[in-house]
């Protein structure tokens, strides 16, 4: 089949969640002896030189890169608040340039589907509306913001981000039935869709990623270590980490004063640079060249989440090199994982700190969870399988489609 995706922002270098699976998902697409197009938005914010973008990747998959200004602008903010009933989040991937080069592709190109990777490019369905259109919700991005307000301790942020939140939600109980096919990365995130409103035809396409039998480098491990890893512009991330450098890694320090806690991620602002410094035996790496070595020489993963949507990729790519992570429920949503077995979930501050103790100090419970989670990814989240099942469906639907079309 011939595919066009288009995405809200380059996903090389694939250093976080979503540009992970927009990236795999296109390499194994075009794996399957589909052509790919990837359509996206090279922001300032993510800006990548198309130049430096490895051969492997552009072999196989088609790239066109437009620049767009989707930074944060504080007058527009306020006049979009004030004017609009819009959300500022998808005003801000509004490009007529990004439009215009989707319109002449697809006067240009024959596409079996457009594949709409996220919320914020499924506006652009308006502009080709004949095209058949599968839209890959990659969260319920109002669930995010919802969950953000619930937490925010000042008055004037929460009263602005419930407003945010609100005017998300409407915006996706508006558009969700646009596309020809819902695809979720999981069962729970099909069934908040259908009770908003979604009659589409729905498919769970999970967030596959590549596993190999060299995935898991059980030698590479330095324990006792522990790490965090993420996109440290996300506000559930930055919300999560301070979280647990304030409440855990204090109380953890003194039981472990030798114990080092390292820190990556990219775009991290500088006031939250301080912040981590203020700790003591934390080291900031910032963004780092190679993700995979990072995490594979490192032990115990947290992921401290109390907000967010959707899948954590973060997690699943975690688990596929055999690592023991803590996180919270909802850190671990859409993911069938088994508490003691596949993972640990620890929603109070008690139960994480236990939970990173208890493994300090049982290094073969350690490598017990960390061996069944490398197993549990393997077998669940394999991306070949996942890529297979969902271009099967997909052909299924469109051939019904046309069918009905010519009829």
């Amino acid at each position: 089949m011939n595919i066009l995706v288009l995405h809200n922002k380059l996903p090389y270098p694939p250093k976080d969640g979503g540009s992970i699976a927009v990236l795999e998902f296109c390499l194994e697409m075009a794996q399957q002896s589909n052509s790919v197009t990837l359509l996206c938005m090279n922001t300032k914010k993510h800006f990548y030189p198309i130049s430096q973008i490895p051969g492997y990747i552009v072999e196989k998959i088609r790239i066109i890169a437009v620049d767009v200004d989707s930074n944060i602008k504080p007058f527009s903010l306020l006049v979009n608040f004030l004017f609009s009933k819009k959300p500022y989040h998808c005003v801000r991937f509004s490009s007529k340039e990004f439009e215009k080069t989707l319109l002449n592709e697809i006067r240009s190109t024959n596409y079996d589907f457009i594949l709409y990777e996220g919320l914020f490019v499924l506006p652009y369905i308006k502009a080709n509306p004949q095209h058949f259109s599968v839209y890959r919700a990659h969260n319920i991005e109002s669930e995010i913001w919802h969950r953000v307000a619930s937490n925010e301790k000042n008055i004037f942020k929460k009263w602005y981000l419930r407003s945010l939140a609100n005017r998300l939600e409407n915006f996706e109980r508006k558009i969700i039935n646009k596309p020809n096919i819902v695809l979720t990365l999981t069962q729970r995130d099909e069934s908040l869709l259908k009770t908003m409103g979604c009659k589409k035809l729905m498919y769970v396409s999970k967030a596959g990623i590549p596993i190999s039998e060299h995935s898991y480098q059980k030698h590479l491990i330095e324990f006792p270590s522990i790490f965090f890893i993420g996109a440290l512009d996300w506000l559930p991330n930055q919300e999560g980490l301070i979280w647990f450098l304030r409440t855990i890694w204090q109380k953890l320090h003194v039981l472990n004063p030798h114990l080092m806690f390292d820190v990556a991620g990219r775009n991290a602002p500088l006031w939250l640079q301080q912040k981590i410094k203020e700790y003591p035996n934390v080291r900031f790496f910032g963004e780092i060249d190679d993700a995979k070595k990072f995490m594979q020489q490192r032990a115990i993963m947290v992921v401290p989440l109390f907000s967010g949507s959707g899948i954590r990729i973060k997690i699943l790519e975690g688990m596929s090199l055999g690592k023991t992570i803590v996180t919270t429920s909802i850190g671990a949503e859409g993911i069938p994982a088994l508490h003691l077995n596949h993972i640990l979930i620890a929603d109070s501050q008690e139960q994480f700190l236990d939970s990173i103790q208890q493994l300090l100090n049982d290094k073969s419970l350690f490598e017990k969870i960390g061996q069944q989670a490398y197993e549990f990814v393997k077998q669940h989240y394999n991306i070949t399988t996942i890529v297979s099942h969902t271009l099967t469906y997909i052909e299924k639907v469109k051939s019904l489609h046309d069918k009905n079309h010519k009829n």
